[in-house]
């Protein structure tokens, strides 16, 4: 084995080694967000929500419409008084 040949392999080595290192650091990064999606759909599946049930409160609203915030009492927040406590 030539010089030129060790110094390619060991290039070659150092580099798979920092790929290997810098997608372990992508995972670890994004652990806890993985860990709460987790909690959220076991926490959805224990509820007792059928899947195949019509259930409107994780259906998107339709193209056009506004979204409703519930705390509002229904009202969206383009509407007089929508977003906000008139108490």
């Amino acid at each position: 084995m030539k010089w030129d040949e060790v110094t390619l392999a060991v290039l070659a080595a150092f580099g798979c080694v920092t790929l290997l290192l810098a997608q372990i650091s992508e995972v670890l990064s994004k652990l806890p967000q993985i860990i709460r999606a987790w909690r959220q759909v076991r926490h959805e599946l224990s509820a007792g929500a059928d899947p195949g049930s019509s259930d409107d409160s994780t259906r998107a609203p339709a193209p056009g419409t506004h979204a409703v915030d519930p705390s509002d009492g229904g009202r969206t927040s383009r509407e007089p008084g929508g977003g906000r406590d008139e108490g």
